[in-house]
């Protein structure tokens, strides 16, 4: 299973006011294992980055100026986004907004034509219903290092949404117990863990058998079962 965890950062909240994306990043996970491959690009906009906006994410216009127009990089993260499913915390936000640039790089497609997209925010909720789910309160709560995230970035989020989405659907991606297996990720700490195989060599059970005492009590609670129960105390038959 090819899954894509996927964060923007933009000028603004809304596509429709003709707010831009200035960054994507992604991570792509490969059965519940971060693959090593990422996209990562920051785009010029083409317009002015709301104030509120940069104070989030640290992005300055002059910073954008010499970077690629997403129009250069569309067909490049169509290609490795084709195909899986996306993980996105409140999707319909970078949804819109990926849709929105498509349509204005004269693109037919919509994300939703070429990717599953599974959103986070609302699993979170049906999880933890009445509580803070952010990015930053599901790393508290699972316990995941979210030290460095002093401004959003684009592909630190998605790394540490990656984190967030293993553990919140069982935290280790796989357990061998065969002793064969490859390490799967924790998602909590980022170390790994394997299943040792054990040897039974030598090995001595103990076997404590029930004694006379421990027997007729036994035989006693068989028969209150057989007298009880309308159908009679199934261990008997």
């Amino acid at each position: 299973m090819r899954q894509i965890v996927l964060d923007t950062e933009t000028t603004g909240l809304e596509p429709s006011l003709g707010h831009r994306i200035i960054e994507i990043g992604c991570v792509e996970m490969i059965n519940r294992r971060t693959s090593g491959k990422t996209f990562q690009h920051y785009l010029n906009p083409q317009r002015e980055i709301d104030p509120g906006a940069q104070e989030i994410h640290g992005l300055s216009n002059e910073f954008l100026e010499d970077k690629p127009l997403f129009a250069d990089i569309a067909d490049e993260f169509l290609e490795f986004v084709s195909g899986a499913e996306l993980i996105i915390h409140n999707a319909p936000f970078d949804i819109g907004f990926l849709n929105k640039e498509l349509e204005l790089a004269a693109h037919d497609q919509r994300i939703e034509d070429i990717c599953q997209v599974l959103d986070t925010l609302v699993l979170a909720r049906s999880m933890h219903p009445g509580q803070r789910n952010s990015l930053d309160a599901l790393c508290k709560r699972y316990r995941i290092d979210n030290a460095n995230r002093e401004l959003h970035g684009a592909l630190l989020d998605a790394r540490i949404l990656a984190d967030v989405y293993l553990s919140m659907t069982g935290g280790q991606a796989t357990l061998s117990l065969d002793g064969t297996g490859q390490p799967g990720q924790t998602g909590m700490t980022g170390q790994h863990a394997t299943a040792a195989k054990i040897d039974r060599a030598g090995l001595k059970l103990v076997v404590v058998k029930a004694n006379d005492e421990e027997l007729a009590a036994h035989e006693a609670c068989l028969e209150t079962i057989e007298t009880a129960s309308e159908n009679g105390c199934l261990w008997n038959k």
